[in-house]
């Protein structure tokens, strides 16, 4: 009993003491944040309580983990057919060279990141299946981030706002009001091999007699030669052809869910995936952009080819089919888009 009485005499001395060494005005305070902590500790859920687990990493925290598939190099494939995102420009000599404003920003990048460019030209669902095979970094068409590709890339920010088009020649543009207008076994509608397009086609066109060609240049010619009746284009590439073809009308736009376009980056890479989304925020942010982008309009209107070259580099078709052109195009729609 008297060892017990100790005990009790011990203990509401111990509590008399901290109760008088606590100062009554921090004493709500404190009080206050023990109970806002406890409260906070039932809704957070299990495995992640504390702040250091969701903490963002530091900008260019990126840098000491990148890696390429080439050490040193930036491997971007390209499919130059279609302007102003990609193509050949051609200089008063003949000489061809990749223009757009897809390669003026991944030179941008590699510059940003250290890395010497390196570009691999392909056909459109070429890039897609480097991508699929890792053989590549990045790959640039003017890609749009549709999430049925996300098993085989990642996909970067938006780098810029297109848009999509139904698109016919002078004579039938009367004809087409709606998409149920060629959604019929008689109408052939075209759409490149792979792309989201195609999707669009199908979606909006289901019973047409859909056509897939791997370069928009031969979408275009065979709506100019009467072979196809409407086709589904990207926007700003159609109106790119239509400084040069003026007959080519944009009937329609077409609407879709995955709007933009984005870069296809090598899957599970995130220090590149990183790198590359700070370069493009850097780009736009100090009107790099703005600029590659009205370049590739006043090229695109001049003499150009839209293709693959030979194993020579050389043009292999007569590039007078992109005829010379002075009339620049219109860029105050694409600021705006």
């Amino acid at each position: 009993m008297k060892k017990l009485l100790a005990m009790l005499l011990a203990l509401s001395m111990c509590l008399a003491l901290l109760t008088g060494c606590g100062d009554s005005s921090n004493g709500d305070s404190a009080n206050a944040n023990t109970n806002n902590d406890a409260a906070q500790s039932t809704q957070e859920p299990a495995g992640d309580t504390s702040a250091a687990g969701n903490e963002e990493k530091p900008e260019g925290w990126w840098k000491e983990e990148l890696t390429t598939v080439a050490d040193g190099k930036l491997t971007v494939a390209t499919s130059p057919d279609f302007a102003p995102y990609e193509f050949y420009a051609i200089a008063e000599d003949g000489t061809p060279s990749l223009a757009g404003f897809d390669i003026a920003l991944a030179q941008y990048m590699a510059d940003y990141m250290g890395l010497e460019l390196e570009l691999i030209t392909v056909d459109f669902d070429g890039v897609l299946n480097e991508l699929s095979t890792k053989s590549v970094d990045l790959g640039m068409a003017g890609l749009s981030p549709d999430p049925k590709r996300q098993n085989n890339m990642d996909f970067s920010d938006i780098y810029y706002m297109g848009g999509q088009s139904l698109v016919t020649v002078t004579e039938n543009a009367d004809s087409i009001t709606s998409f149920e207008d060629i959604n019929k076994p008689e109408f052939v509608v075209g759409a490149q091999t792979g792309s989201i397009q195609l999707e669009l086609a199908q979606t909006n066109t289901p019973n047409a007699s859909i056509v897939t060609l791997p370069k928009v240049t031969d979408i275009i010619n065979e709506l100019l030669t009467g072979k196809q009746y409407a086709a589904f284009v990207e926007t700003d590439v159609a109106k790119c052809y239509q400084q040069i073809h003026p007959e080519l009308v944009l009937v329609m736009d077409v609407d879709y869910d995955t709007k933009g376009s984005a870069i296809g980056v090598c899957k599970d890479n995130a220090a590149l995936l990183a790198g590359v989304n700070e370069a493009i925020a850097a780009a736009i942010a100090d009107g790099s952009m703005d600029t590659y982008i009205a370049e590739a309009y006043e090229l695109a209107t001049g003499k150009t080819y839209e293709g693959l070259l030979n194993a020579d580099g050389e043009i292999e078709e007569d590039p007078a089919d992109s005829a010379d052109s002075s009339a620049l195009a219109d860029t105050s729609a694409t600021s705006a888009e």
